[in-house]
């Protein structure tokens, strides 16, 4: 029986091409080496609808690639409505973006909005910058700094909402062995 994700994550850029799959596939993908991938939901979204329906960007897909994360199963979507509502973290790469959300959002989901970067605070910057017009460099930065905040998220995340885990994996464990 699959159980619900106990977190959900949607990760937020402009158009959904560049920043935030980067960011999904990243978490993705450090999710699934702490074990924890069972229990969190993971999408992005961006908040214009300029690409909708579309693969990454290549240069993403091509710097996901090298470090062997998949990036292939992703398609550009515009924040819905129900995401405010539907996720428990929503996470902006700028501060543009976090606007746009903060403001297009129902006040009661407000506190869900916050910059991606806040979870990486040793960095001191707030801003994942947009690698879109630029070269291939931008796409490394961008894949170095939402791999910092992925850590940080992730290290939260065990810390507090999945700290439980491995008590109730326990559990099932001796259950099952009980029957």
């Amino acid at each position: 029986m699959q159980q619900e994700a106990k977190v959900k994550i949607l990760f937020v850029c402009m158009g959904n091409i560049c920043r935030s799959p980067l960011a999904e596939g990243v978490f993705r993908k450090a999710a699934e080496q702490a074990d924890v991938i069972n229990h969190i939901q993971i999408d992005s979204a961006g908040t214009h609808a300029y690409h909708v329906g579309e693969l990454p960007d290549p240069r993403s897909m091509s710097i996901a690639t090298a470090y062997d994360i998949d990036l292939s199963y992703q398609r550009a979507r515009r924040v819905a409505d129900t995401d405010f509502e539907h996720f428990d973290y929503i996470l902006a790469m700028d501060q543009d973006n976090y606007r746009h959300l903060y403001d297009n959002s129902p006040e009661p989901f407000r506190s869900r909005i916050q910059l991606f970067l806040n979870f990486a605070p040793h960095l001191g910057l707030q801003d994942v910058p947009d690698p879109y017009y630029g070269g291939s460099f931008g796409f490394e930065r961008v894949l170095d700094l939402v791999t910092e905040a992925s850590e940080g998220l992730l290290e939260k995340l065990l810390q507090n909402e999945l700290s439980n885990l491995e008590n109730e994996q326990l559990t099932t464990t001796e259950e099952e062995s009980a029957d």
